[in-house]
């Protein structure tokens, strides 16, 4: 039986998901490690990224710090974190993984706020808005397409990432890959990437509908066909007539 055969009986086996350390718990591992990572970085990356997108200042930082972090191999700084006194824990996966995300975050969130035009602040200035109402009012509000992309863009990232914890003794799906190659099992090593790259795709789908529904606007949901406007009048063919 090859490769595919094997990841497909692996995979059709109760037993591989709800024994425990199965697919189901590592699932779970998986989740936890990616939800905490992304969630870090957001608490670092979005307001860091508002005030300086308001300020207009810090772009080469923000360039300089995206382009430094995104050249560290995530792996490298796995193994740095796990010989410091974390050791290997579920912490220093965290953060490693949070520095990873953070680039995608903080990069999209200040040229979302920075792209935002001058005229309309100035407008919601004359209105008599506060900063407070003018953040929450105006400016988030016309940023947060961009802001939701790097969000989505960093989660995504990390949940494929996270696989790589299994090598300095994390857990996750990893685990299911890095086991399959200690056993030379090329169906399990299969089987591990496929749920990997399904968790991956469904999480992009997930926050793309969120991202969807929170935008404010007219919302184009994805997949969906877009329906050409209609008018009250008939559009006239090229002799004047209408049809």
């Amino acid at each position: 039986m090859n490769a595919f055969g094997d990841a497909f009986v692996y995979l059709n086996d109760p037993f591989n998901w709800t024994r425990p350390g199965g697919i189901l718990d590592l699932l779970v591992q998986h989740l936890r490690i990616s939800t905490l990572a992304v969630l870090l970085a957001a608490v670092l990356a979005v307001p860091a990224g508002v005030l300086l997108g308001r300020s207009g200042r810090g772009a080469g930082a923000v360039v300089v710090l995206s382009n430094v972090s995104r050249a560290v191999p995530t792996l490298a700084l796995l193994t740095v974190l796990a010989v410091t006194p974390l050791g290997f824990s579920e912490t220093g996966t965290v953060l490693a993984l949070a520095a990873f995300a953070v680039p995608p975050m903080l990069t999209n969130t200040y040229v979302g706020f920075r792209e935002v035009d001058r005229d309309v602040r100035e407008a919601a200035r004359a209105m008599g808005m506060s900063r407070g109402q003018m953040l929450t009012r105006v400016e988030f509000p016309l940023a947060s397409p961009l802001v939701a992309t790097g969000v989505r863009t960093a989660a995504v990232q990390v949940v494929a990432t996270a696989t790589l914890a299994a090598l300095v003794g994390g857990g996750g799906l990893g685990r299911i890959i890095n086991l399959g190659f200690g056993q030379q099992d090329h169906g399990e090593i299969l089987a591990g990437a496929v749920l990997v790259a399904a968790l991956a795709l469904l999480t992009e789908l997930l926050l793309v509908l969120v991202s969807t529904a929170v935008t404010p606007g007219l919302r184009r949901w994805p997949l969906r066909p877009v329906r050409a406007a209609r008018t009250g009048r008939s559009e006239p063919t090229s002799s004047g007539v209408p049809l």
